[in-house]
């Protein structure tokens, strides 16, 4: 009889994403083959500690944290240093991935479209004229390292956008503003280590109510409808498959990923941001696209933790 993989499940931490970790982590353990695994959950809020005197009795880990000291690359060092493999991508990838403003300049080396941006000051809270005569509005003033569109608004004159900033910098200090695109939103999946399989592309449209795929569109049962495979010629879904697969390259990424881009009105595709931890209940975006692709739920599973022993 196989000995069964000792894993540990990391959800909850400490970022604006904790609920949304939580939620995650019930319905992986829920799909995760209880033959094959034994699962411990560990919450890094609280349970580092354990986690480390543990670590010598565990096989690999599986990290549902989303958001800073989660996705940032933090907790993956921490892994490392205790010698345990994790699903995913690893310090230097995930950093990059989740500091937008360094990923919007990869994009750009790697030849990627992106919308045109600039990066604020906590001074432009104040007086934000000099800001505001360099763009052109609207435009999406963001946190540069959060996660789930916390902190983000469309901004449509200038007359908005010290609200804008000031709501941005409740989150983080590092706050971008880049060109509004009008168009469709689509994310793109991808799988693997070395060789990549980009997965089916998926739309995602919200309700009217909805300005864009803010916090609650994405989480508010009902707030927004997915398409996959997203319905889109085979020279835009090849196109974006390929901006995917690049993302991924350029950032230094590992196991999997998911590319969120917007097809223009003109039918131009822009990077928008790269998830190196997406969404893991059965109905997210990177499962059902995966699904779409031949891979239930507790098959991806037993992929990405492949994938991880793979990495030793």
């Amino acid at each position: 009889m196989n000995k069964k993989l000792r894993l540990a499940l990391l959800a909850g931490g400490k970022s604006g994403e904790r609920e949304v970790s939580l939620a995650g982590a019930r319905g992986v353990l829920a799909a995760l083959d209880k033959e094959k695994y034994e699962v411990r959950q560990y919450d890094p809020a609280v349970d580092l500690a354990r986690l480390a005197q543990d670590a010598a009795e565990l096989d690999v880990a599986f990290i549902l944290l989303h958001g800073p000291l989660g996705e940032d690359g933090s907790v993956q060092g921490f892994l490392d240093l205790l010698g345990l493999p994790y699903q995913g991508s690893g310090v230097l990838g995930s950093a990059m991935a989740m500091n937008k403003n360094m990923a919007k300049i990869l994009y750009r080396q790697a030849g990627l479209r992106v919308a045109e941006w600039r990066m604020a000051s906590p001074q432009d809270m104040i007086d934000p004229a000099s800001l505001a005569a360099g763009l052109r509005f609207p435009v999406v003033v963001k946190p540069v390292a959060q996660g789930s569109s916390l902190g983000m608004s469309i901004v449509r004159d200038g007359d908005g956008l010290a609200a804008g900033l000031r709501q941005a910098f409740g989150y983080d200090k590092e706050v971008m503003v880049e060109e509004f695109i009008r168009g469709r939103e689509i994310t793109g999946g991808v799988l693997g280590n070395d060789s990549l399989q980009a997965l089916p592309l998926v739309e995602i449209i919200p309700n009217k109510e909805y300005a864009f795929f803010d916090y609650e569109a994405k989480y508010k049962a009902g707030a927004s409808r997915e398409i996959c495979p997203a319905d889109f010629s085979a020279e835009i879904t090849g196109k974006a498959q390929d901006y995917a697969v690049r993302a991924h390259r350029a950032l230094r990424l590992r196991g999997y990923s998911r590319t969120d881009m917007i097809v223009s009105e003109q039918g131009e595709v822009f990077v928008i941001e790269t998830n190196t931890i997406p969404g893991m209940t059965p109905t997210s975006l990177l499962p059902q696209a995966a699904l779409a692709a031949g891979f239930s739920f507790p098959q991806l599973l037993d992929l990405l933790i492949g994938l991880a022993l793979a990495q030793r």
